[in-house]
């Protein structure tokens, strides 16, 4: 029997609700598909920030490497100034484990909840892979004359060859294996950023030749969005740099239904990879079972999939499915008609 070891950093604010639901269909998914967990969880977050100073230990970063996966509720505390713990842990996780590749499958499962009008669930069923290691999140700049009115700020988007190269050829290889329209779209800005993108169409044409069989068309981020909305089943797979892509993505949320369904992983094809609901830490439902677990949930299925354990994966997605088209009333908070805790134990039980 197959032994998985998960870290578990359960976050902030509604992100321990959330992660208890997953792990409760996890431990239903072990059980029913013959593998195991080893499960350890860690306290990163606000709380520890504010207790200790701490934000993400040098010894707890080494001990995630050793971990097949790592399972992420929400980080995110408004006691805390917006910025530390989003960069000293999410980012600093993505750039150190080099999770480079950001996976966001956009798929409606219930077209009652797309706010996007005639359009069903055969319409809206795109991945986007976003670069997630590089661009405008490097941290590359600085001020000049700060505070000032005369002050200057610089942030520079890094582009390496090697970067864009194997975001582009993932995005491929993840197309064929898709299997479905067999297209991949370059969403990015030639027309303005003329050095950065430049470096992004050369790489992808020449990437394509590689890949006879995947039709590719190329639009402008500006485009991309619109389409999105006008015609999302024009769209298969989606490559785009680390900004473009963090933006599109939450666009893709809501024709999806929300954030409440919209999940997310960071992968390293080779190393440690990390699954999370892409919503944030939701302060104000804090506590009160009403918060919406199934993108923790459909990132659990992820997680379970980029593992090896397709079969267990399939069917924690089609379980949600069920319960998304027969049980809910909505995908917000506290309007689901079912609590937490109890849309957990629906996906439980129509495993």
């Amino acid at each position: 029997m197959k032994t998985y070891k998960i870290a578990v950093l359960p976050g902030d604010g509604t992100g321990p609700e959330v992660v208890g639901e997953g792990m409760k269909v996890l431990t239903a998914a072990e059980s029913k598909f013959g593998f195991r967990t080893q499960r350890a969880d860690y306290d990163l977050g606000g709380e520890r920030y504010l207790k200790t100073g701490e934000i993400l230990p040098e010894s707890v970063l080494e001990e995630l490497k050793g971990f097949n996966a790592i399972y992420l509720g929400a980080i995110g505390d408004p006691r805390v100034k917006p910025g530390i713990l989003e960069k000293g842990i999410l980012l600093r996780l993505r750039f150190m484990l080099d999770q480079y590749i950001n996976l966001r499958p956009v798929v409606l499962y219930d077209k009652r909840f797309c706010p996007l009008v005639d359009k069903s669930e055969e319409d809206v069923d795109f991945v986007v892979v976003r670069e997630n290691t590089e661009g405008l999140y490097c941290g590359t700049g600085g001020f000049s004359k700060k505070g000032t009115i005369d002050e200057v700020a610089v942030q520079e988007s890094v582009n390496t060859y090697k970067g864009v190269e194997r975001c582009v050829r993932y995005a491929f290889e993840y197309a064929k294996k898709r299997n479905k329209r067999k297209q991949l779209t370059l969403c990015g800005k030639t027309n303005v950023l003329t050095f950065a993108f430049d470096l992004w169409e050369r790489v992808f044409y020449k990437v394509a030749k590689e890949y006879p069989d995947i039709k590719t068309d190329y639009a402008h981020v500006d485009a991309t969005c619109m389409w999105m909305v006008k015609n999302p089943e024009w769209f298969d797979v989606i490559v785009t740099d680390n900004m473009f892509g963090d933006i599109i993505t939450d666009l893709g949320a809501i024709i999806q239904g929300g954030m409440g369904i919209a999940a997310g992983a960071n992968i390293n094809p080779k190393g440690t990879s990390m699954f999370e609901p892409i919503g944030g830490s939701a302060p104000k439902y804090t506590g009160k079972n009403v918060i919406n677990p199934l993108a923790a949930i459909c990132a659990l299925s992820m997680m379970l999939d980029t593992l090896g354990e397709e079969k267990a994966a399939k069917a924690v997605e089609d379980a949600v499915k069920k319960v998304v088209r027969e049980k809910l009333e909505s995908l917000s908070a506290g309007k689901m008609g079912y609590s937490t805790s109890e849309v957990g134990d629906l996906v439980v039980k129509n495993l």
